[in-house]
């Protein structure tokens, strides 16, 4: 057996021991290293303010202020009047439950302000896990779990629509929760069992009620259903029920006469449109939003209408018709929402209205006549001033407060606006609205970096670029200079920290737009690199010498290529596989370091990243592998793997060490020594002793600490940082909770 062989069945096996002898290139650091109980961390949101779409408003119909939101990949919220901020609700998923923090529909009980429930699942695809209803009795403090016997959607086609979670508001132990591709079901005690309501429509299960989405057709099924209050009373099954199916081809709407367990279609409803959302005014009238398309994503028309059941009667009441060719494209209409004290009172809104804008339209007179309230409107951006640059868009909801009729709050694709007051626009005064966003932190971090000096923190996001903090508690103006629409990729210089680079993409690309930026005042201002590599398509990751000199640019088609003047010339680098992820040593320019997963190999360059040599230790070949290295700031030479299940790695030229009992490492992050010690601070997202969590080790992992608890464990912890500056400080993204950073207490 070479040593070669050894090294691989040595890491297979986790030192089988006596095999090897001489030739082991392995050494396992410790056979048993002790796992410390939780450390106390606190736990905050680097503050952007929003940056995702907040898919739904509830209000507590019967509890003033008491309103939740929800997102399609960052979870639930309860807005806190005292504090003025958003709280959490469902950080305590963990990475098995990552699944469950999109949140496909949010319900209250109108006769216990205590009960919340989430219908949550992000996806629907075969990969993920099914959805589950989460139930809470103490406003979202705590949820008791309820796993479903199938998928739900909540980042998918029609993830802006109505309430499909709907709870009884005269038998609050009644709950109904309308589906993708399963019809309707019924829990009767508190959402804890539930059954299909066999008797609803087939159209809800059946392809009429699907629509083209970008991977191919989605399934939308029921929309919203919706409880008559005026139809029941305390301690009864309320017996008039609604709901909408997303079709265009048979009749969407349907009432239930008798507590859903029959139901028939609204009769003369409109046709060839699919409805949205619905509410219904005091006075029994209802009010559904249409569209041809469930959305976000495209909508090319329709209508809004009103529905007198005392009369039988349907109008057409759209505040404006559909855009010419002249003016912009088609659309649809989103959010629908009648005063709670004032039926006459209606507000609407428009849904991928590009041309001239989105907006929402106010009627006194039950939809006769119309206002709008964003053409005109100010917009006050102190709290997240990168709003300045957003236009409301996405607005699939709007809702007023139903015991503050001032006060209107509707959502866009990147967070949530309030108005200070709503019936200025009654007076021909301009509307004021305020970003309502704090604490509500919904972003899709993609990369990282604590710089050694300046800035602790840089970052690259999707959909909206990226963001230097000088203080994580200030939401700050986005990068100044070029924008791209995701920074996918950022790093600085380990020795010259003011220099900087990113790349990502652009969503509407001109044809020489380059996809890259470089920065000499640490991220403060950014110019475009010269030109993309050869071969460039955007994106991938770009990574940059110790010194600020070089710059690697791995492109989305596999090649690697560096340039030394900012892209004026590009050269291909030498001798690196097409899948190699590849690191700058911390302290000397001339050495880089790459892992392929996909053969094995761990390479090194000696000149600059110019070329790179195979090492003489290996690993097994794992193509399904995406490891992270990260390179130690204290030992020059000296690099970190995160191999996924194959642990965590030291490698060093010649010398690949296992460090025991770390089983699984999903994100790696190094960060500065504790006192009195010359290693780096070791932080894992991963499993460790068979333990998941979020780990530190100050000791070059003989000893680890769980930094993370059971309240705090953020879904999908990625990109983890530490910091170079601060022993303890880690940063890390998350799937749609945004930037969250820890400090130990």
């Amino acid at each position: 057996m070479t040593p070669a062989d050894c090294l691989i069945w040595t890491l297979r096996a986790s030192a089988r021991a006596g095999r090897c002898r001489a030739g082991w290139l392995v050494l396992l650091l410790a056979v048993f290293p002790s796992v410390a109980a939780a450390a106390p961390y606190q736990w905050h949101n680097v503050a952007i303010g929003g940056g995702g779409f907040v898919t739904g408003l509830v209000f507590h119909p019967a509890q003033p202020n008491l309103l939740y939101a929800r997102t399609d990949v960052g979870g639930a919220y309860r807005w806190d009047q005292t504090t003025g901020r958003w709280v959490p609700l469902t950080d305590w998923l963990g990475r098995d439950d990552a699944n469950l923090t999109g949140i496909e529909s949010l319900a209250v009980d109108a006769s216990d302000p205590q009960r919340v429930y989430l219908a949550a699942g992000t996806y629907t695809n075969p990969r993920v896990g099914n959805g589950a209803i989460l139930r809470s009795s103490d406003r979202g403090a705590t949820f008791t779990r309820t796993d479903l016997p199938f998928k739900l959607g909540g980042n998918e086609l029609s993830r802006g629509n109505g309430e499909r979670l709907a709870v009884d508001p005269h038998q609050g132990r009644i709950l109904l929760l309308g589906t993708r591709s399963n019809g309707l079901w019924r829990s009767d005690d508190h959402g804890a069992h539930w059954q299909e309501v066999t008797s609803f429509p087939a159209i809800a299960r059946s392809a009429q009620a699907s629509a083209p989405a970008w991977n191919g057709t989605q399934q939308i099924g029921i929309v919203f259903v919706q409880f008559d209050a005026r139809s029941g009373r305390a301690g009864h099954a309320t017996p008039v029920i609604h709901a909408g199916v997303s079709t265009t081809t048979g009749p969407a709407l349907y009432r239930s006469d008798d507590a859903g367990k029959t139901w028939q279609p609204l009769p003369g409803q409109p046709r060839g449109l699919r409805p949205t959302r619905m509410a219904q005014g005091s006075d029994g009238r209802l009010y559904i939003a249409y569209a041809d398309l469930p959305g976000p994503d495209r909508m090319g028309n329709g209508a809004l209408w009103r529905f007198d059941p005392a009369q039988g009667r349907w109008q057409d009441i759209s505040p404006v018709p559909q855009s010419s060719d002249t003016q912009g494209d088609g659309f649809g209409w989103g959010g629908v929402s009648v005063e709670a004290g004032n039926p006459d009172v209606v507000m609407a809104s428009t849904f991928n209205r590009f041309g001239p804008h989105d907006d929402i339209f106010r009627s006194t007179d039950g939809g006769r006549s119309w206002a709008p309230v964003i053409a005109g409107a100010t917009f006050e951006h102190d709290n997240a001033p990168w709003t300045a640059h957003a236009s409301p868009h996405w607005i699939a909801d709007v809702q007023i407060d139903p015991f503050d009729p001032r006060r209107v709050l509707f959502v866009t694709g990147y967070g949530l606006w309030a108005s200070r007051d709503i019936r200025a626009i009654d007076d021909a005064r301009p509307v004021q609205w305020w970003f309502q966003n704090d604490g509500l932190e919904e972003t899709v971090p993609l990369d990282l970096v604590s710089p050694g000096q300046g800035a602790h923190l840089l970052s690259a996001l999707g959909d909206i670029d990226g963001f230097r903090h000088d203080d994580l508690t200030v939401s700050p103006l986005q990068y100044a200079g070029p924008r791209l629409t995701n920074s996918e990729s950022i790093d600085a210089a380990a020795q010259a920290p003011s220099h900087v680079v990113r790349s990502g993409t652009v969503r509407h690309r001109l044809h020489d737009e380059v996809r890259a930026a470089w920065s000499d005042d640490g991220g403060r201002t950014w110019q475009t690199f010269v030109s993309e590599p050869p071969d460039g398509e955007g994106a991938g990751r770009i990574r940059i010498a110790s010194d600020g000199g070089r710059v690697l640019w791995h492109t989305l088609r596999g090649s690697h290529w560096y340039t030394d003047d900012h892209g004026r010339h590009w050269q291909a680098v030498l001798g690196l596989p097409d899948s190699a992820v590849v690191v700058a040593d911390t302290r000397s320019p001339a050495h880089w370091f790459a892992y392929d997963a996909a053969s094995g190999a761990l390479l090194r360059s000696d000149d600059g990243g110019a070329s790179f040599v195979a090492d003489r230790v290996r690993l097994a070949p794992a193509p399904a592998l995406t490891p992270e290295l990260r390179a130690d700031p204290q030992q020059p030479g000296r690099v970190y793997i995160g191999a996924g299940p194959q642990g965590l790695l030291r490698w060093r030229e010649g010398e690949l060490q296992r460090v025991a009992g770390v089983d699984v490492v999903h994100s790696l992050g190094v960060g500065k020594a504790a006192p009195g010690r010359d290693v780096a601070s070791v932080f894992v997202a991963g499993a460790v002793e068979g333990i998941q969590g979020l780990f530190r080790s100050d000791d070059g992992g003989a000893r680890w600490l769980r930094i993370d608890d059971a309240a705090h464990q953020f879904g999908q912890i990625q990109r983890v940082t530490g910091d170079p500056r601060l022993h303890g400080r880690v940063y890390f993204a998350t799937g749609g909770r945004g930037i969250v950073y820890g400090d130990p207490q």
